[in-house]
């Protein structure tokens, strides 16, 4: 894993220079067909992404936000967000991630969150789970609810489709806060949050995120305890401990 994680540190780090020669500047924004925006800098950041994967590692396979699944069938499978969060990159908060997840038949083995406003990368992999490559992280040690940090992603999505879920979780931790994308986890896996309840993921929002809490020391599956695929629903909790995500999924069940 050390290859593939120096590789994908070193092609993300030149690949965040092209978000942020666009961030808060004018730019032409289009509607998805799920009725998501992009912009250029979504594309020509996957674009560089992808293009430097297929370099390193031909043979892979690469499934991307914008440009899809490529056709090659192989055990190695590239997972990329190029910004996670355009909503927030498009509106000028500096909270935009870019998410990068490797899966070996199938099961993520390497994960990197990066903050390109923030100059801040997560890594995990099976050596474990660091801030900026050289400083070792680790999810807290809060098993109670009642003591927990707690972060709510999607709350409007969250407050119309789930609204009784939604109420008992704005009454639950010792603090809570409603936020969106992918910082929120990546505070999970170091430490300074104790869980954060999403809803609404697709495979490159959470299999980065899985790559990278894990290796911290926590846990991360969708609501009903289950492990994190391809074919995953969408519904995400991550959680510091075990003790404190068995809590969460009694109030998500």
């Amino acid at each position: 894993m050390n290859d593939y994680l120096k590789t994908i540190l070193n092609i993300t780090e030149e690949a965040a220079k092209i978000p942020r020669q666009y961030f808060r500047q004018t730019l032409e924004i289009e509607d998805k067909g799920d009725a998501s925006p992009v912009t250029i800098a979504d594309k020509q950041t996957e674009e560089f992404i992808r293009n430097e994967l297929e370099k390193h590692y031909p043979d892979h396979s690469i499934l991307g936000e914008e440009f899809g699944q490529s056709t090659k069938d192989s055990r190695y499978h590239w997972i990329i967000d190029p910004i996670d969060g355009t909503r927030s990159f498009i509106s000028g908060l500096p909270l935009y991630g870019m998410l990068i997840a490797l899966l070996k038949d199938n099961k993520p083995v390497l994960g990197i969150i990066r903050m390109p406003e923030l100059d801040e990368v997560y890594s995990g992999s099976n050596e474990g789970a660091f801030l900026n490559g050289t400083t070792a992280i680790h999810t807290s040690d809060v098993t109670k609810l009642s003591d927990a940090i707690l972060y709510i992603n999607e709350g409007d999505k969250l407050v119309s489709e789930e609204p009784e879920i939604f109420k008992t979780l704005c009454k639950s931790g010792a603090e809570r806060r409603l936020n969106y994308d992918c910082y929120p986890h990546a505070l999970v896996a170091s430490g300074h949050v104790d869980a954060c309840v999403d809803y609404d993921l697709k495979p490159y929002d959470y299999l980065a995120l899985t790559g990278v809490i894990e290796p911290a020391g926590g846990v991360i599956t969708d609501w009903e305890g289950k492990a994190l695929t391809l074919e995953s629903d969408g519904r995400v909790v991550s959680a510091a401990t075990p003790e404190l995500h068995a809590e969460l999924l009694k109030i998500l069940g």
